[in-house]
Parts: structure tokens; sequence; C-alpha cells
């Protein structure tokens, strides 16, 4: 008889560890607090929108949906810098061709629920919250959409269930469980650039946008209909602030002073501006992961990171791909699984979840600073010159299956090299393969 395993949490790792699970011949109950968002699009979730990338395209090329969901997907190159003066800088992202793919959350969510539908083996379950979990006895309590509860039993049980788990709660209670959470005194707001006339493009279609303005920033990516998906991240508190932007006129008068050239572009800012919530950014980091061979948590109920290096979904997604690589090697034995998972995934998910933190300063501040533009066209430089000894930080995270922890090392190895060739004006040397030999010598 096929274990059964009792999936906690219908977002996006949670569903597709539910497909990589039937795959595999496990029975799969799939629990989502929310209502079903195929029926009701009005629930889909956040409609903020994400960058899918290398990692999160490999799990979905081994379910057979990567390149259906990049059709739906708009490439974005590079950076699109926008001044208070309205002047434009573009920074690309990679080589020729590297793009990370500007993608709907919710649109992501309903094809893997209707993929998961697909299998016999996975019974999907709709307004189901979880109130308790016995890890012990493999015991799941629910509260259904009437106010019942109802139990489920199952071998084993996958914590999917975000930021705020009720099974990372349970594993809290227990001893020798570390958990850390904290917020940056940074909050988010999302608002919107419709489409022009006819469905046109306002901006560039394949760009990033990013206000970056120091202690806070604007940044809008692109919708297959033409629109753009903005957010406006700022403190919640001090000067330029959240907690200074409670009239319409406030609200008109900063975004003109600060974001000139997007106002034009945003005739639903005050509605927007008021009718959409202030939300914040939590990063969660704990350890373990797992309780012995029945429960591990996966995705933000284990690492929730915040979204400045856009590799939150993709982090997840190797999540999946690690345990369902557990699973091919070890078979049958949990606690190994469950322990080469954990092991595995846990220095990479605090090396993202640190790129993440670092990379809010980069956007909001240091994209405008021309020390730090000279060293990136450098570094652009090296690694056209040198592409197989000379990757980026951002090309290992990003653009590689490279781990995260190994991204983290080499950036700090990278800013190292370029801060000696900026110190030495050696700018014009770097194409000289020998100079370079002595600099990676020093380095090593």
């Amino acid at each position: 008889m096929a274990e059964k395993i009792n999936i906690i949490g219908g977002g996006l790792s949670g569903t597709l560890m539910a497909i990589y699970m039937a795959k595999r011949g496990f029975e799969i109950n799939l629990f989502e607090r929310r209502p079903d968002m195929r029926k009701n699009k009005m629930s889909a979730g956040k409609s903020i929108n994400l960058a899918l990338s290398t990692r999160g395209l490999n799990a979905l090329e081994k379910v057979g949906l990567d390149k259906e969901i990049l059709a739906d997907a708009i490439p974005m190159f590079g950076r699109m810098m926008h001044s208070r003066s309205s002047e434009l800088a573009y920074q690309p992202y990679g080589k020729q061709g590297q793009a990370i793919n500007s993608v709907s959350r919710g649109r992501l969510n309903i094809r893997l629920l209707e993929l998961a539908d697909e299998f016999s083996n996975i019974t999907l379950h709709f307004s189901t919250k979880c109130v308790d979990v016995n890890v012990e006895e493999g015991i799941s309590v629910f509260e259904m959409e009437d106010g019942s509860r109802q139990t489920f039993h199952s071998d084993r049980i996958i914590g999917t269930d975000g930021a705020f788990a009720a099974t990372r709660a349970r594993m809290q209670m227990g001893d020798r469980f570390d958990y850390n959470q904290f917020y940056l005194n940074v909050g988010y707001k999302e608002l919107e650039i419709p489409a022009g006339m006819g469905g046109a493009f306002q901006m560039e279609k394949e760009a990033l946008h990013i206000w970056p303005r120091g202690a806070f920033m604007m940044i809008a990516l692109p919708n297959p209909a033409g629109d753009f998906t903005c957010t406006l991240f700022a403190p919640f508190d001090g000067e330029k602030s959240f907690e200074n932007l409670k009239t319409r006129e406030a609200v008109e008068a900063f975004f003109r002073e600060e974001f000139p050239d997007a106002v034009p572009m945003m005739p639903t800012l005050l509605d927007d501006f008021f009718k959409n919530p202030t939300s914040s950014l939590v990063t969660v980091r704990c350890y373990p992961w797992v309780k012995k061979d029945k429960l591990a948590l996966m995705g933000d109920a284990a690492h929730a990171v915040v979204p400045f290096y856009g590799q939150g979904m993709n982090c997840s997604f190797e999540d999946v791909v690690v345990m369902d690589e557990c699973i091919g090697k070890y078979g049958s034995d949990w606690n190994k699984i469950f322990d080469e998972y954990q092991k595995l995934r846990k220095p990479n998910a605090d090396a993202i979840s640190e790129l993440a933190i670092q990379n809010y300063s980069e956007m909001a501040d240091k994209v405008g600073d021309k020390h730090f533009l000279h060293k990136k066209h450098i570094e652009h430089e090296l690694s056209e010159l040198y592409p197989t000894k000379f990757k980026s930080q951002y090309e290992l995270t990003t653009f590689s299956l490279s781990p995260y922890k190994y991204a983290l090392d080499q950036g700090k190895k990278n800013d190292l090299l370029l801060e000696m060739i900026i110190a030495e004006k050696a700018e014009e040397k770097i194409k000289d393969p020998a100079f370079m030999e002595h600099l990676w010598h020093i380095l090593d």
C-alpha cells in the first residue's frame, strides 16, 4: 500500500511538492487554507509578480511546465534605473540573452493546482485551516469551512504553510528548536502602471524598472497585458516613510517629487495607494527543519526571505528538487531522506536570506552610485572576457544551479578583486590574462 503524505499548504512549493511525490506513487492529501483560487480568481493570493529564474525553471522542467510558464512570462534582461530628474540608466543582468522572467504568482499557482488535479493520487482540500499536528502519530487537525474540525492521518507530514506556519509552530513547542524571526523597518505597497492605448507598454517592456532613492524605492515588473505591477518599498516611520503618507495631498506631493516620470503613467495612483494594504517584510530562520522521519518543513515555513533578490520562489522550488533527489537516493529510509535534505538546504537558505537583505541596499541606493556602477561595468567586462574563470555573484545566484552559499562566498571574493582593480587604476589591464592570473592568485 502506498504511503500517505499530508502536505499542509497549497501555495507554490506545496503544490509542486505534491506533484513530485505523486509521480513517485505516494498518496497525497494537499491542504490549503484559502478557497480554491481556480474558482475564485480574486483569492489567487498576493498579486505581486515573481522573478522566475534558472533554479525555478529547473524545478518546473522536471514536471513539464517550464515552457508553458515561460510562454506567459516576460523576460527582463536588465534593470532600468529612473533618476529624480527622469533620466534613465540601463544595467544588464547577465550575459547576452540571460534574463529573469516576470510571472504572476496567482497564475502560476493556478496552473500547478490544475496539474496536481490531474493525478488520481492527489486529493485537494481547500478552505482547510491547520490548527494542530501530532507529529509522532502523523495526525493533522483542520478547521473546515463550516467551522467543524476534521482529523487526517498520514505516514509523513510536509509543512509548506508559509512564514507563519502552523506546522513549524508545533515544532517550536519541542526541545532544542532554534527559531529567529525579524522584520525590516521597511514595508511595501502594491501599485499599478496600466497599459497604454491598445495595450501598449508605457515603458521598456523587457526590464525591471527601479526608482532608487536611498532609504526607499519603487520597482515595476511588466505583465503580458501591457501593464506593470509596481511596488513601493519604504520605511514605516521617519521623514520619507509610510507614516507621513496619510493624506491624498501628501502622497501626490511625495510621488511628484520622487517619481516624477511615473506619475503621469499612474492615473489610479491615489485610489490604489489608499485601497491596497501596507505589508511588512519578515525573515524567518529556524533549525532543525525535520522531526525524525515524520515531518519536514519546506519553503517559507523553513526559511522566509525578503524579496530583494527575486529568489524566494526559486529557493522554495529548489527545496522540492533536493527533497525529491533525496527520496530517489534513499528510497523508503525517511530518516536519511529528511536529514540529508535539511543539511543540504539549510546553509543555502541562510545564504540567500543574507543576500536578499544585502540586495535591498543595492537596489534602493547603490544602483545610483557612480563607484558601484563602475564596479558593475568592470564585473560585466570580466564576465565577458573570462566566462569560465569569472562569474558574478548575481550570475551564480540567478543563472546557475551553484549553491547559494558558494554564490555568497564568491561574491565577497569578487568584490575584493574589483576594489583591487580600481585601486590600482588597472581597468585597461584586465584584458591581459597574465595580469588577471596574478590577481586571482592573490585572492585564492
